[in-house]
């Protein structure tokens, strides 16, 4: 190949994100032309909505994924935490690159950490998965939507309109942003997203010099976790959008995944985790089998009720 063209969105980190595979693509293949086709999804246009009520799956991925279909682009970069559990026909997952941190992040210019706000302060997220784990920690504060991108989310906060704000850390770490007051929220206690700090990279199914072109990018241990936590989503049917958290861990060959379900006010909490075999095959089946753990206790009736009220 001689010219190659990524789709992605156009804030500042799905920028960071297709300039990184960029650069990676540049730096093994010298004489490859790489531009970069910028589109707005709907996720990107409807901004005064919180996410959980603007319904569907795919919010900042379709308009990307057309871009493939029709051949306008190569190949995709995405937050895996974006791309919807099941593809459309005729696309593929091509590479599933090394994961970067996959915790969230307390950010604050006031207090110290989640613990340190005082009674009835603001915390500001877009995420029900975020607000129901904040809550069952400390249900006297009071949780309230915050769209935009991380460095207007940021700013809203510095701003004075929130006390503290709760962002991915690896969107702050990639675009070197920062806030006086910082506290990592990490496994056990506070579950990521779904495949969040993982990025993804889509292609055409049937496009074997763009899959060969990028194949060197695939990080097997990665694509095993993220699998496992998809498979865990895909189950309950969920979208990034619920309040649904997964997180899995590859100790040799062994692989751990913890799930948790819960309503969005974090009153009715179910947690699970499950070991299998580190394996393409059973990833997907520990994943499933989580899921099913979490139904029979219950979290299906939280689920059905989430999903009534769309």
């Amino acid at each position: 190949m001689k010219k190659m063209v990524i789709a992605t969105r156009g804030s500042a980190l799905a920028l960071w994100q297709a300039e990184h595979i960029r650069s990676q693509l540049r730096q093994r293949y010298p004489a490859l032309d790489v531009d970069l086709l910028v589109l707005k999804t709907r996720g990107d246009v409807i901004l005064d909505v919180p996410l959980a009520k603007v319904g569907g799956k795919g919010l900042f991925v379709k308009e990307i994924e057309e871009a493939l279909l029709s051949g306008q682009a190569d190949l995709a970069v995405h937050s895996m935490k974006d791309v919807p559990m099941i593809l459309p026909e005729g696309l593929v997952l091509g590479a599933v690159p090394e994961r970067e941190i996959c915790t969230d992040l307390f950010l604050s210019e006031k207090y110290a950490a989640l613990h340190s706000l005082p009674r009835g302060a603001v915390v500001g997220t877009s995420s029900l998965r975020r607000q129901a784990q904040v809550l069952a920690l400390r249900p006297d504060l009071q949780v309230t939507m915050l769209r935009g991108n991380v460095e207007t989310r940021l700013r809203k906060m510095k701003e004075g309109r929130y006390d503290a704000v709760i962002l991915a850390s690896a969107g702050v770490k990639r675009l070197g942003l920062a806030a006086s007051f910082q506290e990592e929220l990490a496994p056990p206690a506070f579950l990521p997203a779904v495949g969040q700090g993982a990025l993804g990279v889509e292609i055409r199914a049937g496009r074997e010099d763009v899959q060969s072109s990028v194949a060197f990018l695939e990080h097997e241990p990665t694509r095993l976790c993220v699998s496992a936590e998809r498979a865990f989503l895909r189950r309950l049917d969920g979208g990034c959008q619920v309040p649904i958290a997964a997180h899995a861990v590859l100790n040799g060959e062994e692989l751990t995944l913890s799930g948790l379900v819960a309503d969005p006010q974090g009153q009715k909490i179910f947690r699970g985790e499950r070991r299998g075999r580190a394996a393409p095959e059973s990833a997907g089946n520990l994943g499933t089998a989580l899921a099913e753990e979490l139904l029979n206790q219950g979290a299906g009736a939280v689920l059905r009720e989430l999903y009534s009220a769309e």
